[in-house]
């Protein structure tokens, strides 16, 4: 894998009264260290001043996702188990639960594919089931689509 990725994530959080998905596309930028994978990258939010910092560290058991300016969180997912953390936002803190049910980690020479199945309480009331897809890619790839 190349220092330069292209970094694309899907979520979806399914409510009781309506589905919500949103998906990014972003240039990032890679490392693997002792057989764990870190990607960087940059989040622009919109009608706000400011950007964040985004780190995603992800191995076999489990994966990790630090962000920090206009929102800062500690975020960790790991199977089976519930973790707790603040999520500071411009809005105030909220006390997020995030128990995840099933983690997948298939990764090559060329890309990572992540999926994460968890259930995400906020102040204690669970709020929704959630999945993320994550797709890094080697920049220089020719099998990057948008889909």
């Amino acid at each position: 894998m190349t220092e330069e990725v292209l970094v694309s994530i899907k979520g979806m959080q399914v409510m009781t009264d309506m589905d919500d998905e949103v998906e990014v596309v972003t240039q990032g930028k890679y490392l693997c260290k002792d057989g764990k994978h870190y990607i960087r990258y940059e989040e622009v939010c919109e009608g706000m001043d400011g950007t964040i910092q985004n780190l995603i560290k992800v191995d076999k058991n489990g994966m990790e996702v630090t962000k920090r300016g206009l929102t800062n969180v500690h975020m960790v997912f790991e199977k089976n188990k519930k973790n707790l953390t603040y999520y500071d936002t411009p809005f105030g803190n909220l006390l997020v639960g995030i128990a995840a049910t099933n983690i997948d980690v298939r990764d090559s020479e060329k890309d990572i594919d992540v999926t994460v199945h968890y259930a995400l309480d906020i102040n204690y009331e669970h709020m929704a089931d959630c999945t993320i897809n994550m797709n890094i890619k080697s920049a220089d790839s020719k099998e990057f689509h948008l889909s």
